[in-house]
């Protein structure tokens, strides 16, 4: 693969996977939309439906890693280093693409996010935080138990990615990726209740950024205290996947 290949399908892919993710919790979340509070599960099978969509399309020209958690893994296991950076690239560039995207599908119900007047028939709404749309929060705010959650979690789904290619019928059957889609949404099911599973650096730190800048009315903080833990905690576990990975296969 090309140096401009895997630049681009890393991209694509991750634009993909953060307009289908960031897009399915602006449904959940905003005012006026016909998907909102329709729960946690949704948002579950959005994020794996993301991964669906943006890993295959990747693939040909990356092999659509789309986390660096992943390239990380994969890195540490092989030992091969020399095009992560271009992988990483890609990942926060394709990240703050598929924010923007979400942003501008949900551009009428991000204008309307203000107070909303009550009425005889109605009560006063206050405007809706708006940044778990892009990034995670944490439930409850304690970073040693947060970053834990986040190793664990990317160790989750990086340690079986990993092992996944030890499966030749995934591979020659091409459904490696849907696997991987399932693996995330179980992953949200089960293990993202703490953090809201950031288990991906680009997929935290670009929308954030995204959201720092963007001109959403009542847009609340872009809570930059926090946003180290769901860049290393993910990177830890991704680094630990590989060496459980080497070490035991």
């Amino acid at each position: 693969m090309s140096n401009g290949d895997i630049f681009v399908g890393e991209v694509i892919g991750t634009a993909i996977l953060i307009l289908f993710g960031a897009g399915v919790c602006a449904a959940v979340t905003l005012r006026h939309s016909k998907a909102r509070a329709s729960g946690w599960v949704v948002i579950a099978f959005g994020w794996g439906f993301g991964v669906l969509a943006g890993a295959y399309t990747a693939a040909p020209l990356s092999g659509g890693q789309l986390n660096p958690a992943v390239t990380i893994g994969i890195a540490v296991d092989t030992g091969k280093w020399g095009k992560v950076w271009i992988y990483l690239l890609g990942q926060i560039v394709g990240a703050m693409l598929g924010a923007v995207l979400a942003y501008l599908v949900y551009l009428a119900q991000f204008q309307a996010n203000v107070r909303k007047e009550g009425t005889a028939e109605d009560t006063a709404e206050e405007p809706v935080a708006t940044l778990g749309i892009f990034s995670t929060i944490p439930e409850i705010r304690n970073p040693v138990a947060n970053l834990i959650t986040e190793i664990i979690a990317t160790m989750a789904l990086v340690l079986p990615i990993l092992a996944f290619g030890l499966t030749k019928g995934l591979g020659e059957s091409g459904t490696t990726v849907l696997i991987v889609s399932l693996l995330v949404v179980g992953i949200g099911l089960s293990l993202g209740g703490p953090t809201g599973y950031a288990i991906n650096p680009a997929r935290d730190l670009g929308p954030r950024l995204v959201h720092t800048f963007l001109p959403i009315p009542n847009k609340g903080t872009s809570d930059w205290g926090y946003a180290w833990i769901p860049v290393v905690g993910p990177l830890i576990g991704g680094a630990l996947a590989g060496l459980v990975y080497n070490a035991a296969f």
